[in-house]
């Protein structure tokens, strides 16, 4: 197929697009740039410098394209809350005029990339997809009010989609993995403080009701991730809107999080405890049952130790070429 990839520079969506590529899909990589890297991009991919809500009809109508697959998007869960009118613009609206686009050009093949944040604080775990959705921020909101529009259009106008609900993706897939300027993510963070860029590494609350006080989550590998892209593009049928949820069906509490970096690191990586932060569940895991049972997706990379070390060896290859371009200068 031919494919267009919003947000194709970023961690999750270079490393789909690169697994696409090596499933024998054409694709085209539409990215801005913001918080992506160009250097991520697939060698193999077409890249577009530019914006959905601006530039996704023109690159539409200039190829028979057979499907898009849309990871653009803000999200950062704080600044959703301090500036919620950038996220209903960028998020929301974007994503209404890449469905127009598609409309107009008859593609109706696509795979968007939710959230467990439109979950909210479940009342249970693990969490299935029947489970309410009730988001506790804009950016949760943004992405469940892009599902209900998902489902509206295939219901209307014939398209083929799936929304895939990701929990705590992580690990690196070769040369990719996460690198950005603002990071936001637990294992990249702690992995830092290994590196020498910081400090420490905060454990914000240490009286959850946990098994050890702090908050578990369910962390799935990139690897595993971007199959699912793969296996639910592939499979999409007119006129259905699906949505998966996609996790390990495990959890790890922070500090074994912490725990299983230094053994992987070798570094005693010091942790402070810090006042809980608000909006924070105690423990989120994700069914992925259905999505297993109806695609055959089985993850196969998720034990803490293959993830911790994909993504240390992917955060030492940065640290040796930024020290490469200091000696260089």
């Amino acid at each position: 197929m031919k494919l267009l990839v919003t947000g194709g520079a970023g961690y999750v969506g270079s490393v789909c697009a690169q697994v696409l590529i090596e499933a024998g899909h054409d694709v085209t990589v539409l990215d801005n740039l913001s918080t992506g890297n160009r250097s991520a991009v697939p060698a193999e991919a077409t890249f577009v410098e530019g914006e959905v809500a601006e530039d996704a009809e023109k690159v539409l109508a200039e190829g028979d394209f057979d499907g898009v697959v849309h990871f653009a998007a803000r999200s950062l869960v704080g600044e959703s809350m301090e500036v919620p009118e950038q996220y209903w613009r960028d998020n929301v609206g974007a994503t209404l005029t890449l469905l127009e686009a598609m409309r107009a050009h008859g593609v109706r093949n696509l795979v968007f990339s939710s959230t467990a944040a439109t979950y909210g604080e479940p009342e249970q775990v693990p969490i299935t997809e029947d489970m309410p959705t009730a988001p506790t921020n804009p950016y949760g909101a943004t992405k469940l009010a892009i599902d209900y529009a998902i489902t509206s259009y295939a219901q209307a106008h014939g398209l083929a989609a799936t929304s895939l609900r990701y929990f705590n993706v992580a690990g690196a897939y070769g040369p990719i993995g996460e690198n950005r300027e603002v990071e936001t993510h637990l294992i990249p963070l702690v992995l830092q403080v290994a590196l020498g860029h910081r400090d420490k590494i905060f454990l914000f609350g240490d009286d959850w009701p946990t098994k050890d006080g702090t908050p578990v989550r369910d962390y799935i590998h990139i690897r595993d991730l971007a199959e699912a892209h793969v296996l639910a593009l592939e499979s999409n049928e007119s006129g259905a809107h699906r949505i998966y949820n996609l996790g390990s069906g495990d959890g790890y509490s922070v500090r074994e999080v912490i725990e299983m970096c230094r053994e992987v690191t070798g570094h005693p990586i010091p942790a402070e405890v810090a006042p809980r932060r608000a909006g924070d569940p105690a423990t989120l895991i994700a069914s992925s049952e259905k999505i297993t049972a109806e695609l055959g997706w089985n993850p196969r990379h998720t034990d803490l130790e293959t993830i911790v070390t994909d993504a240390w060896n992917f955060t030492s290859l940065l640290g040796e070429q930024a020290h490469s371009a200091q000696r260089v200068r």
